[in-house]
C-alpha cells in the first residue's frame, strides 16, 4: 500500500475519532429523540452522485456534521423506548478494531483470534445462563435471527425424529408440524415462523395471564391430542410487562408431548446472570434452544445476537454448508447459523464480558431492575399516571386517564426531548412503555424524566 493510501486511512480515522467524541461528549444535552425527519435527511445527503471522489477525511467529517440532527441518544442514560441498550466502553472500542481487523469470521480455520474470542464468549454466556456447556452458540444479526436460526434447527430436529429429512426431501409431502405460541410473544416469533413457511393460520395460540405468561392449564388443554412433529415457544421477558414464562410448569409438558422447546430470550435470558433476578429464569434449561441479544441486555453495539442450540449436531444437521473449496476444523461458525461470510460480531461481547466479570454483569441486572422500580415509583407519584405491570425485571407500563391522553403524552414526551418511551397496546387499550436496558442510566435520569413526565402530563 503506498505513502498516500496509508496518510488517508490514517486521517479518516482520527476524523472518525474526533466525530465521535464530538457526538459521545454531548449526549447528556442533546434532545434524545431526533430532530430531523428521514425526508430532512434524504435532502441532506441526496442528490446525484459526484463526478469525482472526496478526501476520506473530509467524508467522515461532512457525514458526521450532516447527520447530527438525524441521530438519536440511544447511547446516553434516558432512552427507554423499544428495548434498546447502550454500547458499553470496552464493546465500543472493540467494535471499532472488528472493523479495522476486517476479518471474515465464518471459519476458524481463516480467522482463529476472531473465532476463539466468539467461542469463548458464548462459552460465559452458557454458564452465566445455567445452561449446557456442550451447546453450540451461533452469533447472528440480532433476536430475531436468534430466533429464526433456532427455530429452523427445531424444525429439521423434529421432522427427522418423525423420519422425514427436510434437506433430501423438502417440505412437499412431509409430516404436518405443529407449532405452538404464547398469546403475548414478540412478534420476530411469527415472523421466524413464517420464513420457515408457517402461516399465522398454522400457529396453536395459548393463552396468557394478565401479565403476558403463558398459562400451564392452556398448555395442556392444547397439548392433549398432540402429535407428531411439535414445537413449542415459550419467553423470557415479555417485552411489555417483562415477565417471564414459569418454564419450570410449561416445559415438561411440552416434553410428555415430544415437543422441541424454544426459549425467545431476547432481553430476559441475562437475568439468570443475578443471584436477585436468576429466580425468574428457574427450569429454562430443560429447553432444546434459547434465543437472546447482547446489544440489548449486555450493551454490545447492534449486529450481536445468539442462537443457542442444547445440541450441536442439530446444528450442524440444519446448516452445514457445501462448497469444496471451503475448509472446515469439526464445528465452524457458519455450521450452526445461516451464513458463511459475517464480520467476528461476538468479538465485543467478549470484550464486555471480559470488562465487567461476573460480578460487574450481575451489578449491571440489579441497577437495570433497580432503576425500573424507582421508575415506576417516581411515575406512580403522578395523579394522571397509572402502571400496567408488575416491575419484576426491566419494563415499566403505563398509562394516561384515556387511549387519547396516552398517546398525546407519549408525543409530548418525544417532542419534549427529555427522554424517549414508546408507545404500545395493552389489552385492548393505548399505553406507554420505558424498557430499563442502559448501562449509563443514572437515578438522576430517572429523576429529569420523570419530573418531565408530571410536568407534561399536567399541561
Amino acid at each position: 500500500m503506498d505513502e498516500n493510501a496509508l496518510d488517508e486511512r490514517a486521517r479518516a480515522l482520527e476524523a472518525a475519532h474526533t466525530a465521535a467524541s464530538i457526538f459521545l461528549d454531548s449526549i447528556d444535552d442533546r434532545p434524545v429523540w431526533p430532530r430531523a425527519s428521514l425526508d430532512d435527511m434524504l435532502a441532506v445527503f441526496g442528490g446525484p452522485l459526484a463526478e469525482d471522489g472526496v478526501d476520506p477525511a473530509d467524508v467522515i467529517a461532512e457525514m458526521a456534521e450532516r447527520a447530527d440532527p438525524g441521530l438519536v441518544a440511544i447511547p446516553g442514560g434516558r432512552f427507554f423506548g423499544f428495548v434498546i441498550g447502550a454500547t458499553h466502553p470496552a464493546a465500543l472500542a472493540a467494535d471499532w478494531l472488528v472493523s479495522a481487523w476486517d476479518q471474515n469470521s465464518g471459519s476458524s480455520t481463516l480467522t482463529p483470534a476472531t473465532v476463539a474470542m466468539e467461542r469463548i464468549a458464548g462459552q460465559w454466556m452458557l454458564e452465566l445462563f445455567g445452561l449446557p456447556t456442550s451447546a453450540s452458540v451461533g452469533f447472528v444479526t440480532g433476536g430475531q435471527l436468534a430466533n429464526f436460526t433456532c427455530l429452523a434447527t427445531a424444525r429439521h430436529a423434529v421432522m427427522a425424529r418423525a423420519g422425514w429429512d427436510i434437506a433430501e426431501q423438502g417440505f412437499r409431502g412431509a409430516p404436518p408440524l405443529r407449532f405452538v405460541v404464547g398469546a403475548d410473544r414478540h412478534g420476530s416469533i411469527d415472523r421466524a415462523a413464517r420464513f420457515l413457511g408457517i402461516g399465522r393460520a398454522e400457529l396453536t395460540v395459548v393463552d396468557s395471564d394478565d401479565q403476558g405468561r403463558m398459562r400451564a392449564d392452556a398448555l395442556e388443554r392444547v397439548l392433549a391430542d398432540a402429535e407428531g412433529p411439535l414445537i413449542v415457544c415459550l419467553q423470557a421477558g415479555e417485552v411489555h410487562t417483562g415477565a417471564f414464562d414459569d418454564f419450570g410448569a410449561l416445559i415438561p409438558i411440552a416434553k410428555e408431548h415430544g415437543a422441541w422447546v424454544h426459549v425467545d430470550g431476547a432481553f430476559g435470558l441475562w437475568a439468570a446472570a443475578s443471584d436477585a433476578l436468576r429466580p425468574l429464569t428457574a427450569g429454562m434449561e430443560q429447553a432444546d434452544s434459547w434465543a437472546t441479544d447482547a446489544h440489548k441486555t449486555l450493551n454490545v453495539p447492534y449486529d450481536c445476537g445468539m442462537a443457542i442450540v442444547r445440541d450441536p449436531a442439530d446444528s450442524i444437521a440444519a446448516f452445514r454448508t457445501g462448497g469444496d473449496y471451503l475448509i472446515y476444523s469439526g464445528l465452524d461458525p457458519w455450521d450452526v447459523t445461516p451464513e458463511l461470510s459475517r464480520r467476528a460480531r461476538g468479538v465485543p461481547a467478549w470484550a464486555a464480558m471480559r470488562s465487567l466479570g461476573r460480578s460487574g454483569i450481575a451489578a449491571l441486572l440489579d441497577r437495570l431492575h433497580d432503576n425500573a422500580v424507582a421508575m415506576a415509583a417516581g411515575l406512580a407519584s403522578i395523579d394522571e399516571i397509572d402502571i400496567l405491570n408488575d416491575v419484576g425485571y426491566t419494563q415499566v407500563m403505563f398509562r394516561a386517564a384515556s387511549d387519547a391522553a396516552t398517546r398525546a403524552l407519549g408525543d409530548a414526551i418525544l417532542t419534549d426531548g427529555t427522554a424517549a418511551v414508546t408507545g404500545a397496546e395493552w389489552r385492548g387499550r393505548a399505553a406507554l412503555r420505558c424498557s430499563m436496558s442502559s448501562w449509563a442510566t443514572t437515578p438522576a435520569d430517572i429523576s429529569r424524566t420523570v419530573e418531565a413526565v408530571r410536568r407534561l402530563a399536567a399541561g
